[in-house]
């Protein structure tokens, strides 16, 4: 069954990148979004996307919500009815300093913040030339979309069991170490392989591997991880770790045979009241999708995915999940710090029992169960990530907390 998927999905990609129907968003080619792609140092795309980690400032405010103009990329195709978003009230957010929300995303290079209270918006905010149609990167918040899509296949039976080795799934595992590791494993980042994730070290695994050139139409992340091995026990160790989360996004495709765009607005994006077209970069090599970043949405319909994740438990005919993931996933399975906090399926837990999805250089979705609140954030840090932007990003957590109380 999954030989005859991947044959599908071979098929697919063959066919081209941009996914279209009658209601779809369009991408338009111009002269700016060329010139872009010339200017951007390396010869291959993936050495192009790689140099992300080092653009300026300016090149970061313009690029983060071009990224489907720049790179490779496959369509999200949105809802014919969105969910409604209704102004509920407003509030201002209360620091315990003089930080005030202006200050706060001036400078932070915050781009656009909201804040969902039972489902209504209760403060929704902009920069300048940023508005509620405005796409932008995610980053590593697509690893917790990644997820979700693999708690949809688990529940489909695509993918049969979280304990199955890779190499059920991904042949080009086959005699590697990378295929011993099972699905559990590569969701929780406990294969305990070797994996270096520092932003700011271009020797670093993180900033190497797109670089090489393509090798018979494999993924470059393949081609880059199958040489890797154990250095600890698998299942004993976490690493934050890319690499692998793009390995969930090729274990899903592969078990489905759709691409992770179609298999995102097939199972969420359209059922699910997503208001605008999405964009998710797509590997040049092989044409899969990247599992561990890529996705550029708005931020209303990321606050929407904060939704169904706040929702996510209800047991109704909507619910798309396994039960083994739905246990688990934003559940604190690994400790990440001695403060409490820890890792589930791709999604950050916080000792308080709150969840997010992170990304670096600022994106955001946070959820609050208790308080049926969701807060959703896109920015442009000067910064990857660093203890005090963390610290402020944390702060404007409070101060939204505070304004509720």
């Amino acid at each position: 069954m999954v030989s005859i998927k991947n044959l599908l999905f071979t098929l697919f990609s063959i066919l081209g990148l941009l996914i279209c129907s009658a209601q779809d968003c369009q991408l338009v080619e111009t002269d700016k979004f060329v010139h872009e792609r010339t200017i951007i140092p390396g010869t291959t795309m993936g050495q192009k996307l790689e140099s992300l980690l080092f653009w300026s400032q300016d090149e970061k405010e313009s690029r983060f919500p071009a990224m489907q103009y720049i790179f490779p990329s496959i369509q999200v195709s949105k809802s014919s009815q969105p969910f409604p978003l209704k102004q509920g009230g407003s509030i201002s957010p209360q620091w315990k300093d003089r930080t005030t929300l202006t200050s706060y995303m001036d400078s932070n290079r915050i781009k656009g913040i909201i804040v969902l209270q039972d489902g209504n918006i209760k403060l929704e905010k902009y920069a300048d030339g940023i508005d509620e149609k405005t796409l932008w990167t995610s980053f590593s918040m697509a690893k917790s979309v990644s997820s979700m899509l693999l708690g949809v296949a688990l529940k489909e039976g695509d993918i049969k069991n979280m304990d199955d080795r890779l190499e059920r799934y991904i042949p080009e595992f086959l005699g590697h170490d990378y295929g011993k590791v099972t699905v559990r494993q590569l969701l929780t980042m406990t294969s305990g392989i070797a994996w270096n994730e520092d932003y700011e070290d271009p020797n670093s695994d993180v900033a190497q591997m797109y670089q090489q050139p393509c090798v018979n139409r494999e993924d470059h992340i393949l081609t880059y991880m199958k040489p890797l091995k154990f250095v600890y026990e698998p299942g004993t160790h976490w690493n934050y770790s890319t690499g692998e989360t793009d390995l969930v996004g090729i274990l899903i495709q592969k078990a489905t045979g759709k691409s992770l765009s179609e298999y995102l607005s097939e199972k969420i994006w359209q059922p699910f009241g997503m208001e605008h077209c999405a964009y998710w970069l797509a590997d040049e090599c092989s044409n899969l999708n990247i599992g561990g970043s890529g996705l550029s949405a708005s931020l209303r319909d990321y606050s929407r995915l904060g939704l169904l994740m706040l929702n996510r438990d209800v047991q109704d005919e909507k619910n798309i999940f396994s039960k083994e993931w739905l246990d688990d996933a934003t559940s604190l399975l690994y400790p990440v710090n001695d403060q409490g906090d820890g890792y589930g399926y791709l999604w950050w837990r916080f000792k308080d029992g709150n969840y997010a999805a992170v990304g670096i250089f600022g994106q955001m979705i946070y959820v609050n169960p208790d308080k049926n609140l969701v807060i959703a954030q896109i920015a442009a840090w000067p910064h990857a990530g660093s203890k005090e932007l963390g610290h402020g990003r944390q702060a404007f957590i409070n101060a939204v907390l505070n304004a509720l109380d």
